[in-house]
């Protein structure tokens, strides 16, 4: 079985960064903390290597938190093990329009 890992890196994140590649809807994914902690999480499509994933679920509104910072808003409600990204985020950081 290979394994399928994301990292969440701050208890504050509701995502976490996957680093593996053929990540498809219906994987399962072990989503680990600095801690050792291990959460299993089902996702609902393709998710590339590199990208977040929703380890909690995210109101429409809501902040999206990586690395105990917020990164962007969400614009929708966002499930735990949706794929996180420009489709149901709006970036905060490094626009320079803000």
């Amino acid at each position: 079985m290979e394994f399928k890992l994301a990292l969440r890196v701050d208890d504050l994140d509701n995502v976490a960064t996957v680093f593996a590649n053929g990540i498809t809807a219906g994987t399962e994914v072990e989503v680990r903390d600095k801690k050792g902690n291990i959460d299993k999480i089902t996702v609902h499509s393709d998710i590339p290597y590199g990208h977040k994933i929703a380890v909690t679920d995210i109101a429409a509104g809501s902040h999206i938190m990586k690395y105990g910072e917020s990164i962007g808003e969400a614009e929708c409600d966002i499930r735990r093990g949706d794929y996180v990204h420009v489709h149901n985020m709006k970036a905060l950081r490094g626009r320079g329009d803000l």
